[in-house]
Formats: structure tokens, sequence, C-alpha cells
């Protein structure tokens, strides 16, 4: 697979990802975090806004993968 077409596949997953996870962590904050002290609220927020992240890393590399020589040819 060529690396744009990697490239438009992962950009589609990452949106629908961001889809789901950014409802469920502003549900989390309004439900859970606005009744903390502000010192805290902010501790939680900065991996709250981070989390995602993660899971999407492996993604990124995988889109940004070369392509092979024998894709080239």
């Amino acid at each position: 697979m060529k690396r744009r077409t990697r490239k438009l596949i992962g950009t589609i997953i990452i949106l629908v990802f961001a889809l789901a996870y950014l409802p469920f962590a502003m549900a989390l904050a309004e439900s859970r975090i606005v009744e903390l002290p502000v010192w805290l609220q902010t501790v939680l927020y900065v991996p709250l806004g981070l989390a995602w992240i993660i899971p999407v890393m492996p993604l990124i590399r995988w889109m940004e993968r070369p392509d092979s020589d024998e894709n080239n040819a």
C-alpha cells in the first residue's frame, strides 16, 4: 500500500477516533472533574487531554512508513 493511501485511511481513522474520544473526555470532565479543587482539575485535565495520543501513535507510525521498493517500481 502506498504512503498516500495509508495517510488517507489513517486520517479517517484518527477523525473517527477523535469523534468518539472527545465526547467521552468532555463527559468525564463535566461529571467528575469540575467538582474538584482547581489545582487538581489542572493536574487531571493534562493527561485527559493527552490520552488520545497513546492509541494514535502506532497509527501515525504506520501512516509515515516509507513505501516498499516493490510499490515504487
